[in-house]
């Protein structure tokens, strides 16, 4: 079991480092002039690499999450409602994966409209996940 723990860890941590850096290139290309075609390609390159690293991170995250919770049993029980906490905290994650997608798609569209201000706080949200998540798997708190 610690080694699947492990290994969850290490790709939660690596899929929420591409959930952390995505939208500052968002934050970029929102500031992107419209003359700079060549910035703007770059960034978008930079974005769909960064994206498809990102989803496949997710998948092996989930996987050994789920191994973690239904094979070992882990949070399942009385006294473990921190761990149906958690789930909704991962499907918020899940959500805003979903939703940096979206944006991506709309920057390569070009109907992204959004100030690089709004993209920045945009970028804060994985952090406060990331610290919800933490403390409730560590302090498990109900």
């Amino acid at each position: 079991m610690l080694w699947v723990k492990s290994f969850h860890i290490v790709f939660v941590a690596s899929w929420f480092a591409g959930l952390f850096y995505l939208p500052r290139i968002f934050v970029n290309l929102a500031m992107v002039p419209p003359e700079s075609v060549a910035e703007r390609e770059r960034l978008l390159l930079m974005a769909r690499k960064l994206m498809r690293f990102t989803h496949i991170l997710a998948v092996p995250a989930l996987v050994l999450g789920l191994w973690l919770w239904l094979g070992y049993g882990i949070g399942r029980g009385p006294g473990n409602g921190w761990m149906h906490a958690k789930l909704l905290a991962v499907l918020l994650v899940l959500g805003y994966h979903h939703a940096c997608s979206r944006l991506l798609r709309g920057f390569e569209l070009g109907s992204q409209r959004r100030s690089h201000v709004w993209y920045r706080w945009f970028n804060e949200a994985p952090v406060i996940l990331l610290v919800v998540v933490v403390v409730l798997v560590v302090v498990k708190p109900f």
